[in-house]
C-alpha cells in the first residue's frame, strides 16, 4: 500500500518508505479527492479545482496532460492511485494511506489528543504554495476544520489528564490553538486553570480541579489590558516567543529549564494584548540557522532568548526589529528556587512588554504597516555584520530600498550610517565624505526616534572617526543609558573608549557585550582585539584576531601585535595579508585620520606596524 504525506512536505512513498516521482498537481489532487466524502469528482470538477483561472479549454488539456503522466507512473508502479474513467476521476482508497486519517481515528482520548497535535505542528500541505484561489480556499478551510478537531479532543482529553506529560501535552495544543485564535477565550482559561507541574520535585499526581494561582499579579495583566485606556487593541497583537534554552557546554538540567520556559509560556497566556507563539513553533525558531528570516516570516516583535550553563538561566529579551535587548538577568536554577524563578520571570517579562508597548507600540505598528521596507531592512541587517566591501555595499542598497518604502524608519537610516562608517573603516582611505554621510544619516535616525539607542550610537561612531572623540562618549554614553543591555551599543561605546585612550575601561565593556551576544559578530573581536593591543597584552590581542570568522580586517592590528612580541614571522605573514586587500596603505597618512586623543596610542600603534614591516 501506498502512502500520503499531506502535512508538511506533500510526498508519496511506496510500502518501504521510498518516494514516488509523482507530479505535484496529481497529489494535489489526491489529497483533494480524499477530503470529499465519495472519493470522486467529475474531470471537469477537477480541472476547475487545479486550474480556475485558465479557460476552460485549457484547463481540460492540461488535465489530460496530467492523467497521461500519471498513467505511465502507475504502469510501472503497479499500485494505481485513481480510477480515471471518460467522465470522472476516482481515489482508490484501498490502495493508498493518507495521515490525515489519524485525525479521525478512534483512540484512546490522550492518544488521539497527541496524534492530531503531531499532525497539525506541521502545516496541512506546508510546502504547497496554492496555485489558484480554489486550493488556496480549499487548503484554508481544511486547516480550519483541522483545528476544530484538534479543539474537540482538548477537551475530550482534559478529563483524563494526569501527569505531568498529560498536561504538557494539553498546554501545547492549548497554546497552538490560542496563537491561531487569540480570542478563544474558553482555551484561554483552560490554560490558566491548569495545575502548575511542580518541576523541582516531579510530582505527577496533581488533578484538574480548580483556578490555579496566578503568578502574574493582577495589576501587571490590568496594564498590558489597558496600555492605552479609552482606545481599541490594535488589530496586529505583537507577537512575543520565548525560545527554549541553549546549552552552554555539558550542564545538567536542559530538560526542566525547558520546561520552565514552556510553563512561563503558558503563564503569559493570560495578557490580551500580546500574542504568545507556541512552544513547538518556539524550538523550530531556536533551531533555524536563518533565524532572522524565520522570526520576520512569522511577525515576530520580541524575543525571549535563553541559554543554561553550570551559573545558571540566563535570558535577555529583545525587541526584534531593531535587535535592542530591553532587559537582561541571569536566574539560579536550584531545585528550591524553581517555583521562584517561574514567577519572577514570568513578572520580569510582563512588566517589560508593558513598558515596551507603551513606548514602542507606534513604532512596532509602522513597522508592520510597510512589511516591504521591513522585508528590505533585514536583508541589510543579514549583510552589514560582514566586515567586506561587496556586503557593506549589499546592505547599504537594501537599506535605501527600506527607506523607499518607509522614508520615516529610523532603524534604516540608523544601519545606513552604519554601512558607511564600515567602508571608511575597511577601505582606510580617510575619506571624510563617508563620514559625513554616516553623521547626516544617524541625525535623521535621532529625529524619527529620539529614544532610539541606535540613532546615538550611529551618531556617536560617526564623531568618533571625525575625531570628535568627546562628543563621540557622550552620544554613546546616552545610547547605552537608553538600552543598557543592547549589546552592540556597548560595543561601540568600547570602540570609542578605546581611541579616548582608556582602553581598559573599552575592554571591560567589550567583555560585557561578548557576554551579552556570546556568538558575537567579528567587530567585536576586533574591538577587543585594539583595547588589549593599547593595554600592551599583544597575545591577548592576537588571541580575539583569532576569534574572528573574516579576519581580513584585522590584519595590521594582529600583524603589529606579533611585531611587537618579536614574532617576525607571523608579523610578515599577516602584513602580506593586509597587503592584498589594500596595497596603497600609507602608516602616517592613516595615523593621521584616525583619531587617538592622546599622542602615547599613535606612537604606539606606529611602532607595531613599523615593526611588522608597514
Amino acid at each position: 500500500m501506498l502512502y500520503l504525506q499531506t502535512f508538511g512536505d506533500l510526498r508519496l512513498t511506496d510500502a518501504n518508505g521510498n518516494s514516488i516521482r509523482y507530479p505535484a498537481k496529481g497529489l494535489v489532487m489526491v489529497a483533494y479527492l480524499f477530503t470529499r466524502k465519495t472519493r470522486e469528482l467529475s474531470r471537469h470538477e477537477v480541472a476547475e479545482f487545479l486550474w480556475t483561472e485558465a479557460e476552460t479549454e485549457l484547463s481540460g488539456l492540461n488535465l489530460r496532460k496530467l492523467i497521461s503522466r500519471i498513467r505511465q507512473i502507475d504502469e510501472s508502479t503497479n499500485e494505481p492511485l485513481l480510477h480515471i474513467a471518460a467522465s470522472s476521476i476516482r481515489l482508490r482508497t484501498e490502495a493508498v494511506a493518507v495521515d490525515l486519517q489519524a485525525l479521525d481515528s478512534a483512540k484512546p482520548p490522550l492518544e488521539q489528543l497527541r496524534a492530531i497535535s503531531g499532525l497539525l505542528q506541521r502545516d496541512f500541505m506546508g510546502s504547497v504554495k496554492p496555485a489558484t484561489r480554489s486550493i488556496d480556499s480549499w487548503i484554508t478551510g481544511e486547516r480550519r476544520n483541522h483545528r476544530l478537531k484538534l479543539r474537540e479532543a482538548l477537551f475530550g482529553a482534559l478529563p483524563h489528564a494526569q501527569s505531568n506529560d498529560d498536561f504538557r501535552a494539553i498546554s501545547g495544543a492549548g497554546l497552538y490553538l490560542l496563537e491561531k485564535d487569540p480570542d478563544d477565550e474558553e482555551i484561554r482559561e483552560m490554560l490558566r486553570r491548569l495545575p502548575g507541574a511542580s518541576l523541582a520535585d516531579g510530582d505527577r499526581s496533581e488533578r484538574v480541579s480548580g483556578p490555579k494561582i496566578h503568578a502574574l499579579p493582577l495589576s501587571e495583566q490590568d496594564k498590558l489590558v489597558r496600555l492605552e485606556p479609552g482606545k481599541s487593541s490594535p488589530s496586529v497583537l505583537p507577537r512575543v516567543v520565548l525560545l527554549p534554552p541553549i546549552p552552554q557546554g555539558h550542564v545538567a538540567g536542559l530538560a526542566i529549564a525547558n520546561a520552565l520556559i514552556e510553563d512561563v509560556t503558558i503563564e503569559l497566556c493570560a495578557l490580551r494584548n500580546i500574542s504568545i507563539v507556541a512552544p513547538h513553533t518556539a524550538e523550530q525558531i531556536r533551531r533555524d540557522s536563518d533565524k532572522a528570516q524565520v522570526v520576520a516570516r512569522h511577525s515576530i516583535s520580541y524575543l525571549l532568548e535563553t541559554r543554561l550553563s553550570v551559573e545558571g538561566l540566563y535570558a535577555q529579551l529583545i525587541y526584534f526589529p531593531t535587535d535592542e535587548v530591553i532587559w537582561a538577568t541571569r536566574f539560579t536554577m536550584t531545585s528550591d528556587a524553581l517555583p521562584t524563578q517561574r514567577r519572577l520571570i514570568a513578572q520580569r517579562l510582563t512588566s517589560s512588554l508593558v513598558q515596551e508597548l507603551a513606548k514602542n507600540e507606534q513604532a512596532r505598528l509602522n513597522i508592520e504597516a510597510d512589511p516591504q521596507a521591513y522585508h528590505s531592512y533585514l536583508v541589510g541587517a543579514s549583510l552589514v555584520g560582514k566586515l567586506t566591501l561587496p556586503h557593506i555595499r549589499r546592505a547599504r542598497t537594501a537599506f535605501k530600498e527600506a527607506l523607499r518604502h518607509n522614508p520615516n524608519f529610523s532603524p534604516a537610516f540608523a544601519a545606513l550610517a552604519r554601512t558607511y562608517t564600515s567602508e571608511w573603516l575597511v577601505t582606510a582611505q580617510g575619506n571624510e565624505e563617508l563620514l559625513r554621510l554616516a553623521e547626516t544619516n544617524a541625525v535623521k535616525a535621532i529625529e524619527g526616534d529620539s529614544e532610539f539607542a541606535g540613532g546615538h550610537r550611529e551618531l556617536g561612531v560617526a564623531k568618533l572617526y571625525l575625531g570628535d572623540v568627546d562628543h563621540s562618549v557622550s552620544a554613546l554614553s546616552l545610547a547605552e543609558e537608553l538600552s543598557p543591555h543592547f549589546a552592540d551599543v556597548i560595543y561601540s561605546h568600547a570602540d570609542t573608549l578605546v581611541h579616548a585612550s582608556r582602553p581598559d575601561e573599552a575592554l571591560s565593556k567589550i567583555t560585557r557585550a561578548i557576554s551579552l551576544n556570546p556568538i558575537s559578530p567579528d567587530a567585536y573581536f576586533w574591538c577587543a582585539a585594539g583595547a588589549s593591543y593599547f593595554l600592551e597584552q599583544y597575545e591577548d590581542a592576537i588571541g580575539y584576531v583569532e576569534l574572528m570568522k573574516d579576519k581580513a580586517p584585522a590584519h595590521r592590528i594582529a600583524a603589529a601585535s606579533c611585531a611587537m612580541m618579536g614574532d617576525r614571522k607571523r608579523a610578515q605573514f599577516y602584513r602580506q595579508r593586509a597587503a592584498m586587500l589594500n596595497p596603497v596603505f600609507d602608516v602616517e597618512k592613516w595615523l593621521s585620520v584616525v583619531p587617538f586623543k592622546e599622542q602615547w596610542q599613535k606612537d604606539l600603534y606606529r611602532e607595531g606596524l613599523l615593526k611588522a614591516g608597514f
